[in-house]
């Protein structure tokens, strides 16, 4: 078993990083219209792609050098890696005590779910922004609504628990199907998650005239249900509260990730890399710090963490700047979600 060190991810606003979003690969197999032009879409050079022993590595290092806890990973669509289950046992073996999160379009989980938590994956969220067939194909360009939800269920069969669905809201597209995704949620057992839709689709034609806020999503929800806060939110992107009957009685919890019009930047305890093993301190950094060559360079663990320090030491306010305080001010990166990782 290796020994976890003191050493930490600390930025100059006192936030320490104990969460890494680390990204599998860019590929997806969905389209989604905030996310991905509908053709034209180029990917990473395959050779630039981190493979499972550098991730497994990157995972170590991050673990056993600058303290953390927790390791989400992401893609583009991690479930098209193949060796998927491999980098997550290579992981899980040398670090139990670390969750491993997986984020996921859904598209195949029904078929690997089990494996992924035999090799040691946790917890998983599946993004899905609507129950209806017609909705799901307008948005996603794809036809596959019943695979997810597939997915959804075998991952419940799988102990992979709690699962939470991930879901942006579009104005005119589906924002009125709200309480069509909710009844299945709150029915499933899932916790359903809204997030804000942030600038930084490759599409490139977010406006904030067009956001479903937090206050919106609330006031539809509370349209039917009643909603209480519940604390001890700390470092978490979302604000969850319980979901309550009209005669009081508790139905389940949903969250809300208001990253536009609430951001939690302040508290943000997260640390990104690439698939192509490039460091981002912020989602909306326009920085990168490059540990793949290094890695493959020879570089010691202890050499890539202190590159790794040093550019969370220089992490942003917020929102990829330091101007008008935490949260107030985007800046969007030039990289796509896919290519940095969710």
């Amino acid at each position: 078993m290796w020994l976890v060190t003191s050493r930490q991810l600390v930025d100059r606003f006192g936030r320490t990083a104990t969460d890494l979003r680390l990204s599998v690969t860019d590929v997806c197999n969905l389209r989604c219209t905030y996310c991905l032009p509908a053709t034209g879409v180029t990917w990473l050079p395959r050779a630039t792609i981190l493979s499972a022993d550098e991730l497994a590595r990157v995972a170590h290092i991050g673990i056993s050098q600058l303290g953390i806890t927790k390791i989400r990973l992401t893609g583009g669509e991690p479930l098209t890696r193949p060796d998927l289950d491999q980098i997550i046992r290579a992981i899980a073996v040398a670090h139990p005590d670390v969750e491993i999160a997986l984020t996921t379009n859904g598209i195949g989980l029904a078929e690997r779910a089990k494996a992924l938590a035999s090799a040691g994956l946790h917890r998983v969220n599946v993004s899905l922004d609507t129950v209806h067939p017609e909705t799901y194909a307008a948005m996603t360009r794809r036809d596959g609504l019943q695979r997810v939800l597939d997915g959804i269920r075998g991952a419940v069969e799988a102990g992979l628990n709690p699962v939470k669905i991930n879901s942006v809201l579009l104005a005119g597209i589906n924002d009125h199907e709200l309480h069509d995704l909710l009844d299945f949620c709150l029915a499933e057992g899932s916790e359903l998650r809204f997030i804000e839709q942030m600038p930084i689709g490759a599409t490139r034609d977010w406006a904030r005239e067009n956001l479903i806020s937090a206050a919106d999503i609330r006031g539809i929800i509370e349209q039917r249900h009643r909603l209480r806060e519940l604390p001890g939110r700390g470092p978490a992107p979302a604000q969850r509260w319980e979901v309550l009957s009209t005669e009081g009685a508790t139905l389940g919890t949903v969250g809300i990730v208001a990253s536009v019009t609430e951001p939690f930047c302040e508290a943000c305890d997260r640390t990104r890399i690439s698939a192509d093993g490039q460091l981002r301190s912020c989602l909306f950094s326009q920085r990168e710090t490059d540990l793949r060559t290094p890695l493959r360079a020879g570089a010691s663990d202890e050499e890539i963490a202190q590159l790794w320090a040093e550019a969370m030491w220089a992490k942003p306010r917020a929102h990829g700047s330091d101007a008008g305080g935490f949260g107030l001010h985007f800046i969007q990166p030039e990289r796509p979600m896919n290519a940095i990782g969710g």
